[in-house]
Parts: C-alpha cells; sequence; structure tokens
C-alpha cells in the first residue's frame, strides 16, 4: 500500500519539474538566442522481494516504481533572425555554435549575441569571454566587418584596404542532447568523449553568420500553454492516486478495528 504513496509522489515531482521547465520557457520568450527546455520522463523500477522458489531465486525481479524527469534537456531548433542595425550583432544563421575561449577545459559554445571589444582587445561575448578564435582589434581600428563565411575585418586610418583580422570557425556537436546549459545563451559539452567538428561557416551542413541580426527565441507560446495544461492534467491525476491511496489506508485501518 504504501508503494501507491511513493509512486504518487514521484509523479507530482516530475509534474512538477516539468511546469517549472515550462515556466522557465514562458518567461525566456524574449530572450535572444533562448533554446527552449524539454522534459524526458523515464519509469523508475524497484527491486521486489525474492521469491521463496530456490529456481527464480537467481532471477532479477524488479516492480514499478514511479516516474522520473530529466529537466536539462533542450531543443536547439534555429530562431528567427531580426535586424538590429547594431554592426556588432552576430547570429547564425542554420546550425552550429560559436566557440568560446574558456579555463573549464570544456567545449564552451555560443548561438551568438552582442560582441564588444574587450579590456585586452579581443572580441569578447556579453558574459565576458573571448573568441575562441582570438580575434583581437587595434585600438584605432573602425567598421568592423563580419562576413558570412567568419572572415572578420576592420577598417584603419590611412590603410586603403580592409585589415583581415581573423576568422570565426563554427563548432558543429555530433549530439546535442549532450550540451548542458551554463546560462546567458551559452553551453558546455558534458561528454568528453563526443565528436565536435570544427568548420567554416557554410561548409559541411554548417549555417552561415549574420552580421547586424539576433537571433530570437524558439518557445512558441501556444506550444508552452498546450504542455501547461497537460502537465497540469498529470499532476491532478497523481495528486487523486494519493488520495485514493490514503482512502484505501483508512479502509484497511477501519478493517483492523
Amino acid at each position: 500500500m504504501n508503494n501507491v504513496f511513493y509512486i504518487g509522489a514521484t509523479g507530482l515531482n516530475a509534474q512538477q519539474t516539468a511546469v517549472d521547465v515550462t515556466a522557465n520557457n514562458v518567461a525566456n520568450m524574449n530572450t535572444p538566442a533562448f533554446k527552449r527546455g524539454t522534459v524526458s520522463f523515464s519509469e523508475l523500477l524497484s527491486s521486489a522481494a525474492q521469491p521463496l522458489n530456490r529456481a527464480a531465486a537467481n532471477a532479477v525481479l524488479s516492480s514499478a516504481a514511479g516516474v522520473a524527469a530529466d529537466s536539462s534537456l533542450h531543443v536547439f531548433t534555429p530562431g528567427e533572425l531580426r535586424p538590429t542595425a547594431n554592426p556588432l550583432d552576430v547570429a547564425v544563421r542554420g546550425d552550429g555554435f560559436i566557440e568560446l575561449a574558456s579555463d573549464s577545459g570544456r567545449a564552451t559554445l555560443w548561438r551568438g549575441g552582442l560582441l564588444h571589444v574587450g579590456a585586452d582587445g579581443y572580441l569578447t561575448a556579453p558574459n565576458g569571454l573571448p573568441l575562441k578564435a582570438m580575434i583581437s582589434v587595434p585600438r584605432d581600428a573602425s567598421g568592423i566587418t563580419i562576413s558570412p563565411t567568419g572572415l572578420v575585418q576592420a577598417t584603419i586610418p590611412n590603410q586603403a584596404d580592409a585589415l583581415d583580422l581573423g576568422q570565426i570557425e563554427l563548432v558543429m556537436p555530433a549530439d546535442t542532447r549532450a550540451l548542458q546549459s551554463s546560462g546567458d545563451g551559452v553551453y558546455t559539452i558534458q561528454d568528453d568523449g563526443m565528436t565536435v567538428s570544427r568548420v567554416q561557416p557554410g561548409e559541411d551542413n554548417a549555417g552561415l553568420l549574420a552580421q547586424g541580426f539576433s537571433e530570437a527565441s524558439n518557445v512558441s507560446l501556444s506550444d508552452e500553454l498546450v504542455s501547461l495544461m497537460l502537465y497540469q492534467r498529470a499532476y491532478a491525476s497523481n495528486a487523486r492516486l494519493v488520495q485514493v491511496g490514503d482512502e484505501l489506508m483508512a479502509i484497511a485501518n477501519g478493517l483492523k478495528r
């Protein structure tokens, strides 16, 4: 009888997690390059009591023990690109990530946003991490341009031709499910053995860079509201399961009297 309460409790926790993920998606509808979170449900099993029959004693028995929710997954479909008229805004038109330099030892990936020239002269993301390409911008440079294929150039006084500053590459993870959000539109690869390819924008199915554009979030309000209603119905069902278990326990206690 106690299993009813435990199973109902895992269901309540799982649905609450799903509601929290949906609420976070709705809250970040206007966050540039935000990727909506999603929840993966899986069945929980527990070891059952060993049978008295010796012939079956070596068999591995299990029983249902509820549900678990994994809230670390994201949907990486590209969002709509919107012009900003800011030359230091950059977005990825298609698949791929811009890699940032990090001391964590893990690949740090970014879908784009507002670049700026850091105190050390390198092109830097809003979180303070420079691009992995370590593109240095001269102090007297002006008119920075980023081509669709990732070539960064700048205009230098008293120089007719634009100066090549560096090349931005895109990172293509073999499995985006291994990416974990670090906030600020930045993701890290948790699987050290996962295959990662670094390509020039426009090659090997990678997207192109779009200067002066910002990527909108890929959250659809209608989809999130439908999901929210489903999770709320499932939450109510699990709450009813706990209530029924309590009623059955009360009946059993009454029979003992």
